[in-house]
């Protein structure tokens, strides 16, 4: 692919880019027949809602190798199917198999209290009465020896691995309440407290991913964390490294109490009784739905979302609302435009939170279609108004998108902004598997809703976060650019800008193409 030097040329076009932008809003828009039917079907028969219960609430959590999984993956195509659109399952690789069970973790001494926790993903489970055993606090050893020794002490006991901060509540309210003096007393405290667990895990000899499974080889009864937001509620809910004792997640609450309570001396003990399943082997999927072209069939644009979740929540803004809205405006674009010019191709991927797997496997299982990709668009974060475009690096992004743009009314892109022409992401999300090949993919980027520190691998990640009023605005919005795209005389341009260079002074690279991960082996 030929790369552009012109930082002047760059500046022109994007300047360009911006006025195009502007001047759409003066253009009479809704002309076009295509654009009001879309608006029409996607407002007065929406079907986000019933995809939502479904996905989110019938069938739930998607971690990669559950039942779950499979589940959706049947679902999603039976519905495509359903909607007159031709969609398979298509296998590439396999994962280890697993489903999640019952978590109830209860204090036993120096009380009785249930506590809110769950185990981590791919956990293994616990007899069925339960594992009780004292907790205790990662030791503060003074190098890898003293460490050794203290190992000696934790057979059948529970071993906390995350730090405490100083206060359960969450940053904005001490900003707004605290006085200036306490506010900052906190934050060194916190500071000094998230450095000093830093050394204190640097002086195992071993990262904080490899300490789990010491602990477990040690004889301990289990590992005990806290993945707080910094949210009141919310814990991230990522994977086990233990493979014969339970990892378990606590809420902070919880958490802080017995962590307190082991380094006051009252040695609290818990009963852990977690009921997973360890189920083998599963085999992984894409589920590719297609809405055959006419002129153009062999010349693809791709709506692009990952099926998948952590499991933590149910998986609803990261990514249900992104799987939802590819299914919406693939329906309503087959109900308003059955015959498109090129072949509208969904991808549901498969094993996007272990490193885009799905993704980079159909890049690199179809290498026949690369060349003949239009565009692909990504959502992948949250239940907001589509609120940014980057032209991830591509020198005319400026001219298609702006003209694709150009066709949606003013009042579902009224918070867009872009940026031309960008620079090319390195990785977070399924169109970087693209940009990586050269094609223009591009992130539909969304407002955020407190995403990050709410949603964003939580166990608040459920339905009731999704703002539907939003979500149809994607819908509706992104139905009208496929269309466009979907028309568009010949195929865009692939020309891509060079890239300028990073703070050490060398040239910064494209994003090179990576193998996806077809099993759980090194994982």
């Amino acid at each position: 692919m030929k790369f552009i030097p012109a930082l002047n040329q760059t500046l022109k076009h994007s300047l360009l880019g911006i006025a195009l932008i502007s001047s759409s809003l003066t253009i009479a828009q809704n002309q076009d027949p295509i654009v009001e039917a879309i608006i029409k079907e996607g407002t007065t028969n929406s079907q986000l809602k019933t995809y939502a219960f479904e996905l989110l609430d019938g069938i739930g959590p998607r971690l990669v190798g559950t039942p779950q999984m499979m589940q959706a993956h049947n679902w999603v195509k039976d519905t495509y199917q359903k909607m007159g659109l031709e969609a398979r399952n298509e296998a590439y690789g396999t994962w280890k198999a697993w489903e999640r069970g019952t978590s109830q973790i209860t204090m036993t001494t120096p009380r009785i209290k249930s506590l809110e926790g769950t185990q981590l993903a791919w956990s293994p489970a616990t007899k069925k009465s339960g594992v009780e055993g004292e907790v205790v606090v990662l030791v503060d050893a003074k190098n890898k020896a003293d460490f050794e020794a203290w190992l000696l002490t934790i057979k059948g006991k529970y071993v906390m691995i995350s730090q405490l901060p100083p206060s359960g509540r969450p940053e904005y309210q001490w900003k707004e309440y605290a006085t200036p003096e306490s506010y900052e007393k906190m934050k060194k405290e916190r500071e000094a407290i998230e450095q000093a667990w830093n050394q204190r895990i640097t002086h195992t000899g071993y990262t904080a991913k490899e300490l789990p499974k010491v602990l477990e080889k040690a004889g301990a009864a289990g590992v005990v964390m806290s993945f707080w937001t910094g949210i009141m509620g919310a814990n991230r809910i990522f994977g086990a490294q233990t493979t014969q004792v339970p990892t378990i997640d606590i809420a902070f609450e919880d958490y802080g109490l017995l962590y307190r309570l082991a380094e006051g001396g009252k040695a609290p003990r818990i009963n852990v009784n977690v009921q997973s399943k360890n189920l083998g082997t599963a085999q992984t999927y894409n589920t590719i739905a297609e809405l055959k072209g006419t002129e153009k069939a062999d010349e693809y644009v791709i709506l692009s979302a990952h099926l998948d979740s952590w499991d933590g929540g149910t998986g609803a803004t990261d990514n249900g609302t992104g799987i939802i809205t590819m299914m919406e405006a693939a329906r309503i674009l087959k109900q308003v435009l059955p015959n498109p010019k090129r072949t509208l191709l969904i991808g549901n991927w498969g094993s996007e939170e272990q490193g885009l797997n799905g993704s980079r496997a159909f890049v690199a299982d179809h290498p026949e279609v690369l060349e003949k990709i239009q565009v692909v668009f990504n959502q992948d974060n949250g239940t907001g108004r589509i609120a940014n475009i980057t032209g991830q690096g591509f020198l005319h992004a400026y001219d298609f998108l702006g003209r694709w743009l150009s066709a949606v009314p003013d009042n579902y892109k009224k918070d867009l902004k872009t940026h031309y022409p960008g620079s090319p992401s390195g990785g977070g999300s399924d169109h970087v598997s693209f940009v990586s090949q050269d094609i223009p993919g591009f992130m539909m980027s969304s407002l955020s809703w407190g995403y990050g520190n709410y949603t964003w691998h939580t166990n608040r990640d459920t339905a009731d976060k999704i703002v539907f009023d939003d979500v149809q605005n994607n819908a509706i919005l992104l139905a009208i650019m496929v269309y466009k795209a979907s028309e568009e005389p010949e195929l865009v341009s692939r020309e891509k800008i060079v890239l300028p260079t990073n703070d050490k002074g060398e040239q910064q690279q494209w994003p090179v193409s990576k193998e996806p991960q077809r099993n759980s082996d090194q994982y």
